[in-house]
């Protein structure tokens, strides 16, 4: 069970996302239909570290092992999503891949669990130029903290 409640027109949601950097360009997806990205993951489920739900939501979306690596940032997320209120609990980690292929791609993909998601890999030089979320990944993702950092973010 994923670590979600609502409250009247407000969403609680504890979310996990990766940071995964080649080429010199980050993976970004976003859900079919929607205007703006976000970085890979999803939620915690209960009882399940961030970690972990994190190393299954790549193994889920795309079929891949991950290594989750170091903490960058704990992010409390504000925001409105199709008409609802979100306070987001987000923990947003640097990840490799186990195995240590490439997986950059020039052109979107969709990830094995069809066309639900849309993935993109994204020069680094042009995140302040797409709809990316939380705002401050478009500055923040090209000097990634040496340790955590924790930012409110209301957008």
């Amino acid at each position: 069970m994923d670590v979600v409640f609502r409250v009247n027109r407000s969403v609680f949601n504890y979310r996990v996302a990766g940071v995964w950097i080649e080429n010199g360009h980050v993976l970004l997806h976003k859900m079919v239909g929607d205007e703006h990205w976000s970085l890979p993951g999803g939620r915690v489920r209960m009882m399940e570290d961030s970690q972990t739900s994190l190393k299954r939501e790549m193994a889920e979306e795309l079929g891949i092992s991950v290594n989750v690596n170091q903490l960058l940032w704990v992010v409390e997320n504000f925001f409105e999503y199709n008409g609802e209120n979100y306070h987001e609990l987000g923990l947003y980690y640097s990840m490799t891949v186990e195995n240590g292929a490439s997986y950059f791609k020039e052109i979107d993909f969709y990830g094995i669990e069809g066309s639900r998601l849309i993935f993109r890999w994204v020069p680094m030089n042009q995140l302040e130029e797409i709809p990316l979320y939380p705002l401050f990944l478009r500055k923040e993702l090209k000097h990634l903290p040496c340790s955590t950092q924790y930012i409110i973010a209301r957008q």
